[in-house]
């Protein structure tokens, strides 16, 4: 989630990872790292993962900064809060197919979703086709949302699952 106005207690940024419903990461713009949000998640020893995490996070702070600020231009709103919720990841099925998704909300309402299998966008409303124009023109935007989906996604939820087998067995 990113907003146009953070303030005292609602940071600009705030993002959370979670596998089977169990909540294991979080980052803000106010404490600035992707910190563990249970044992298993805190454990990983591979050197540098958490900075690795931290850099993504400011990474996606800093582009979905840029996308409430067009919205809001497209939208003609100078001022006031307004939201982008992006909602991306990656299920494992029972039977070991994975489904995919990134998707976009904006003030609470869809807005547009990427639709992997045509690697196009799918546009809640007319200003949602702007946008969907610009990120399918860009060169960028679409190979970035089909690697992260195809590749990374799935690489991390393998291996957040190995790590949390057992947390996520007694669940």
């Amino acid at each position: 989630v990113t907003v146009s106005e953070p303030g005292p207690g609602l940071p600009q940024f705030m993002a959370m990872g979670y596998l089977d419903g169990i909540p294991f990461a979080s980052c803000n713009s106010e404490q600035g790292r992707v910190e563990p949000q249970v044992l298993w998640v805190a454990a990983r020893t591979e050197p540098g993962c958490w900075d690795t995490e931290t850099k993504i996070n400011k990474r996606y702070r800093h582009v979905n900064t840029i996308d409430v600020e067009m919205l809001q231009r497209q939208y003609n709103q100078s001022r006031g809060l307004h939201m982008l919720q992006v909602v991306s990841g990656c299920d494992l099925l029972s039977n070991g197919s994975v489904h995919r998704s990134d998707g976009y909300g904006y003030d609470g309402w869809d807005f547009i979703f990427f639709d992997l299998g045509s690697g196009s966008f799918m546009a809640a409303n007319s200003t949602a086709q702007i946008i969907k124009r610009l990120w399918e023109s860009d060169g960028t935007t679409v190979p970035e949302l089909e690697n992260e989906l195809e590749h990374t996604c799935v690489e991390v939820l393998k291996e957040h699952v190995r790590y949390g087998r057992e947390a996520l067995e007694l669940k």
